[in-house]
This record gives structure tokens, C-alpha cells and sequence, in this order.
């Protein structure tokens, strides 16, 4: 499914004429490019200029004018239709245009690399579903095709191993690729393949740097609900309170039988008469008649939806007075039970550039690496469209670009970058993003921040890794990590290095050569998850490493033995059973295998590499996690280390072969 199909696609032009000044319309891109500091490269020169950014999505319309052009001397220098093999990759949907005109459009709109060039790869017609099949393709012919960078702003919401593979490949010939987290949000644990990959980088969406990215908060005694104003709502100036009062569909005969003088007013979606066109401007006239001092709206149906009291059918005198948000059906119909005693609320709508959009998947996605890892502009971006048209349009799907052409821009700078150094310099030099609260908000929902271009442009300092999980334990409470500090430009003189974490971890480090030591030692028994950063001021640059940190109540130690690992569980409490599972952490492989106090187990193990380790221990009914990593370097490259993946059928093809060649062997020889 593509990341774009989704409920908040806000493509409508009432939203383009609110965005409108007098006499002038707006190039939005061109104040998000801002916005992440796109203008610092160009003034000094570096525009994208010799880099191929490969757009895996619908195609591209290269008859667009800022996109124009097929061809050696064109701005779509190549690609493949994999959907008419025949004929070019002409978008006929608009997607992969909007996505390709981030990147960049040279024209009306300016991307944020406008002189890069694009390959175009087609593995969706209608942009409604995509063959995880054909994403492989299309990355293995990106990877023929010497691409520089992989922009794939679609996928499919859940795990795919071709997929990651197929990632791993390109990332092994030193590609870097970019992925979208997906539309999924706000719930956690919504990013799907190819946004797992541990090694690519998955980019969350944040509004955007205007006027119109409206925000919305609710809380009902004291929890909080994700809520999103509807287009025509207003800031305002200071939270609204009050008691919530349900008033059926927000009719005049359900209102007049409620007092709901001075109340936040929530009613549901539509109509309980079948046919009856129930506008939001009409309940919001309504309520506002009533006496109420806001509106939430929850859904009819599953799920969150984006509303219009400002349309072609409203009375031309018609103006919103109070603020009108909609909510998920289900957390409407919470608030609804939890209002039948005495309730207080309070709603606020603000404007926030750097609030995370609440369509943006979640993560997180494994314990052992973070994702998303980073955030940028991807909601109400103005940008090309097919047809030669523009669209302002919203998702993870346009956030993703502004992270492709912000590495175009720094491998322009420095044609040598490796991925990672690239991935380690867009991260480590974000800008954290706060909710209306001024708390930043969760690791798994903006990674270490929101991208900016001039802080990455600025660096002279490479951190590898540019994050890190900490795993610990009752029984293993030390942590130590190694950095790798690589100089762009000057010296490590006058390294400053802080701690931002829980008070019960013991930090210390120190400095060998170009590696930075740190050591945790974890205290007490506040068993839980927990994040924190490291914060690296170095030359006037400052540089975030936000870390997770899993700290369990029981234990799971490894222990290799030849190409066996070996596992020991330990719990504080009487523990029954545990489910051990490993994954090679380079192709994603598991294997899993139980055990009990009194009975012992292993896995067997055919290549080096890392791997982690997590146990699921049964303690007196309830699942207790515990985690733990091993690299194994020790295996020899023989023939038992060798590891087949014949799939069954074929298996089974190749063994009947066998018996049948030797059969005729024996009777030859008789």
C-alpha cells in the first residue's frame, strides 16, 4: 500500500487558499526548504549539482516544467517501468511527481536539491498498492543503474525480508537510501518494510514552517487524546476548559434537551437519519448557538479523519466561531464513558511548525535499534504534480524527500561520504521537537529530531553510531560503547561531552586517539524503559545521541561454543519457561528456540556477525523481557558453515533428482 494513501492526504483547495496572501500564491516548498536550512548550501554554492537520486514510486512526469525533461539533458535522466515495460515511466497518479518535486524541482518550486538529477522507477500505476516484488526490482535496478541515493516513499505495513535484503544490497554498494516511517500514526509499533530496515533511514513527518500548521491538544481529567483541528479553525489564545458533554450528532433537537452553555461539546460524525447531509459547519453552528465553547468530533467509523467546516456548500455567510476538532471513534467514545461522572477538560490550538504530525508511524519497531530516526517537514508541502499542475499535499511520503536532498546536498560537498558518515551527520545535528507542553517528544516518534541541513552543512565531526540501545539487566547492570569520532576539518581539542539521562546511571568516558569510550553503570531497581542523549559540543557544532535504554528485572546470558550459542536465563523470581529468539542483525534471519530451568538449549549459528538476543521468561503467568547482543567472529569459512536457502519445493526437487540419478547408476551397474 502506498505511504500516501492515507487519511490525511489534505490535497483540497480550500486549504491552498487559506495559505494564499493577497494577489500572491506561495511556493510552500520553498518555506520548508528554508525552514530545514536549505538556503545555507546554496549560497556556498552547492545545489546538488552530479548526483542521481532514484524515486521508487509511480514514476515521474518529466513533461512537469521545474521536473522537465527525459534523457541524458533532461532532470529525469532514466529509470524503468516495471508495471508497462514497454513504455517510459510517465506518472499518471502524481506521487512520485510530488516526491520527485521535493527533491528537485527547478522551476516555480525549487526543490531541495534542484540540480540533482532523477531516475525514475515505476512500480505502481494507480497509487493504491505496490508489489513488494517490484520495489526489489526496482532497487536492484538502481543499483545498475550507479545511483546515488534511494528515495522509497512507499512500502507495505509490515516486515518483509525480500524487501530489507534488497535495502542491505544497495547499502552495500554504498547507496544511501531513504525511507518513509508511513501513515499509520499516532499508535506505536506502525512502521513497516522497507522503514525496519535497521541500516536505511526513516524519516517521520513534522507540519510544516507556516501559518497553517495548526496544532490540537485535548485532555480529559488529566489524559491526554490525539485530536486534530478542522480546516476553518482558528488559534487561540489561551487553553479552553471545561466539562465535556456528549450531545448526540450535534442536532438542535439533541442540544435543546442538554445544558451545554460553557461546555467543550463532543457529538458523533454524520447522521442517525439515513441520507441526511450533516455538515461539520452545521454542528459547529449548532453547538456555538448553544452556548458551547468547542466541539470534538470522533468518527463514525474506525479510525481519525480530517474535516471541512469551510466548503462549497456552506451559506456565503458563514464563519466558524468556536474551535471544532475530530478524534479517533474509539478514544471518542472513551471520552464519552469516562464524562458520566463530574469531568474537567482542556483543549488548545496553537501554532507548532515542529509538532509531529499524528499520521507519522511510530516506532518502535525492535529492541535492539530506533526507528524513525529523524523528522522533517511533511504536511501541507506545496510541490509538483502531474499534469504540469502543483498540489500541496501531506505524509511521511513528502518528509522523506527532504532527507534525500539534504544528502545530496552534503554528498555534493563530499563526494568520499560513505552512507553511514552521511546517515551520522543528518542525525546527530537535528533540532529537538517539543510538543505544546515544551516536552520533547518520545525517541519512537521524532528519533533525534528534526532535520536541519545548515547544522549537518556546518559539522566537522562524523559520530559513529549516531544512536544506540543500552540493554541491562538486575544481574548485568554495566554498559559500555564504543564511538568512532572522524574529523572533517580541525581537531578534537575541546570536546565537550553531557550526560542527559536518568539520575540512577553512573556516566563516565574518555578519549582514545579518535574513539570515544562510555561506560553506564545502572543503580537500583526502577526496572523499566527509559531514553536519554548524549550531547558532543565540538567547534561551535552541537552534536545529539539520543540512546533507549531496557532495563529488565531478569537476565539472559550467551555463551558460543563452536557454531552453537549456548543460553542461561535468570530471574529474581521462580521462573517456568522462556522463548529465545536470535537474529543476524546483518540479513534480519531468526531462529528461536525454549527452554526451562531444567532443561537447557541452542541455537546453531553459520555466519560471524552480531546477534541479538531476546527472551520472553514466563514468571507466575505474566511475560518478563530481557535482552542481550553477541558478535561472533570465530567461525571458519568451510563447507559446514555453509548455509543453503533452497526453498522447500525446490529442495524436495533436487533430492528426487539425486535418487533417481543413482538408481540408474546401480542398474547400469548390475
Amino acid at each position: 500500500m502506498l505511504i500516501i494513501s492515507s487519511i490525511l492526504v489534505f490535497l483540497s483547495s480550500f486549504i491552498f487558499l487559506q495559505l494564499e496572501t493577497e494577489n500572491e500564491i506561495q511556493m510552500y516548498l520553498d518555506r520548508s526548504g528554508p525552514f530545514v536550512g536549505s538556503d545555507f548550501p546554496r549560497i556556498n554554492g552547492i545545489d546538488g549539482e552530479g548526483i542521481k537520486v532514484a524515486v521508487i514510486d509511480t514514476g515521474v512526469d518529466y513533461t512537469h516544467p521545474d521536473l522537465f525533461g527525459w534523457g541524458e539533458d533532461g532532470k529525469v535522466i532514466g529509470g524503468y517501468n516495471f508495471i508497462n515495460e514497454n513504455e517510459p515511466p510517465i506518472d499518471t497518479n502524481g506521487h512520485g511527481t510530488q516526491v520527485a518535486g521535493v527533491i528537485a524541482s527547478d522551476g516555480q518550486i525549487i526543490g531541495i536539491a534542484p540540480k540533482a538529477k532523477i531516475l525514475a522507477y515505476k512500480v505502481s500505476e494507480n497509487g493504491e498498492g505496490v508489489s513488494s516484488e517490484l520495489i526489489i526490482k526496482a532497487i536492484e535496478k538502481a543499483i545498475d543503474d550507479d545511483a546515488d541515493i534511494i528515495n522509497i516513499s512507499l512500502g507495505v505495513n509490515k516486515t518483509n525480508s525480500k524487501i530489507d535484503r534488497a535495502v542491505n544490497l544497495a547499502l552495500e554498494k554504498e547507496i544511501f537510501v531513504v525511507t518513509a516511517a508511513g501513515n499509520d500514526g499516532p499508535n506505536p509499533k506502525t512502521i513497516g518494510s522497507p522503514g525496519r530496515n535497521p541500516k536505511a533511514i526513516t524519516v517521520g513527518a513534522t507540519y510544516n514552517n507556516l501559518a497553517s500548521s495548526l496544532v490540537a491538544t485535548l485532555e480529559v481529567n488529566e489524559k491526554p487524546y490525539t485530536v486534530i483541528p478542522m480546516v476553518g479553525s482558528s488559534k487561540i489564545d489561551q487553553p479552553i476548559t471545561g466539562e465535556i458533554v456528549f450531545g448526540g450528532y450535534g442536532k438542535i433537537n439533541d442540544l435543546n434537551e442538554i445544558d451545554v452553555k460553557d461546555s467543550i461539546l463532543i457529538v458523533e460524525r454524520g447522521s442517525d437519519v439515513e441520507g441526511e447531509l450533516l455538515y461539520f459547519s452545521i454542528k459547529e453552528k449548532n453547538s456555538a448557538d448553544a452556548g458551547a465553547k468547542a466541539l470534538i468530533v470522533y468518527n463514525n467509523e474506525s479510525g481519525i479523519f480530517l474535516g471541512e467546516l469551510v466548503h462549497e456548500f456552506v451559506e456565503s455567510d458563514y464563519n466558524p466561531q468556536i474551535p471544532v476538532v475530530s478524534i479517533d471513534r474509539e478514544e471518542g467514545l472513551k471520552i464519552i464513558e469516562s464524562i458520566k461522572n463530574k469531568n474537567s477538560a482542556s483543549m488548545n490550538l496553537f501554532y507548532n511548525p515542529d509538532f509531529v504530525a499524528p499520521f507519522s508511524s511510530r516506532g518502535p519497531v525492535s529492541p535492539f535499534y530506533l526507528k524513525p530516526e529523524i523528522v522533517a517537514p511533511g504536511a501541507y508541502i506545496n510541490t509538483t504534480k502531474n499534469d504540469m499542475a502543483y498540489n500541496i499535499a501531506s505524509g511521511t511520503s513528502y518528509a522523506a524527500p527532504h532527507i534525500s536532498g539534504a544528502a545530496a546536498l552534503l554528498l555534493q560537498k563530499n563526494p568520499e561520504l560513505h552512507h553511514h558518515e552521511i546517515k551520522s551527520l543528518l542525525l546527530t545535528t537535528t533540532e529537538p521537537v517539543s510538543d505544546a507542553y515544551g516536552k520533547e517528544f518520545l525517541i519512537s516518534d521524532t528519533g533525534s529530531g528534526r532535520l536541519d541541513i545548515e547544522n549537518a552543512f556546518k559539522a566537522s565531526l562524523i559520530i559513529t553510531p549516531p544512536n544506540f540501545v543500552v540493554n541491562v539487566s538486575g544481574n548485568e547492570s554495566k554498559f559500555s560503547k564504543q564511538f568512532e569520532l572522524k574529523l572533517i576539518n580541525g581537531t578534537l581539542e575541546k570536546l565537550d561531552i553531557k550526560f542527559e539521562g536518568p539520575e540512577f546511571i553512573d556516566f563516565s568516558y574518555f578519549l582514545e586517539g579518535n574513539n570515544l569510550q562510555i561506560k553506564m553503570n545502572v543503580n537500583g531497581k526502577d526496572f523499566g524503559e527509559y531514553e536519554g542523549k548524549l550531547i558532543i559540543n565540538h567547534a561551535e557544532s552541537r552534536y545529539t545521541i539520543p540512546f533507549l535504554l531496557h532495563y529488565t528485572s531478569g537476565s539472559v546470558f550467551v555463551n558460543q561454543q563452536d557454531q552453537k550459542l549456548f543460553f542461561e536465563v535468570k530471574h529474581p523470581e521462580k521462573w517456568s519457561f522462556a522463548k529465545i529468539s536470535i537474529t543476524n542483525n546483518k540479513n534480519l534471519k531468526t531462529d528461536t528456540t525454549t527452554i526451562t530451568p531444567e532443561k537447557k538449549s541452542s541455537i546453531k549459528i553459520y555466519e560471524n556477525g552480531e546477534y541479538w538476543i531476546d527472551a520472553k521468561i514466563r514468571v507466575n503467568g505474566t511475560t518478563s523481557n530481557a535482552y542481550n547482543t553477541i558478535k561472533v567472529t570465530t567461525l571458519s569459512n568451510n563447507i559446514e558453515n555453509i548455509q543453503f536457502n533452497i526453498p522447500e519445493k525446490q529442495l524436495g526437487l533436487i533430492i528426487v533428482i539425486v535418487i533417481i540419478v543413482g538408481v540408474i547408476g546401480l542398474l547400469k551397474k548390475k
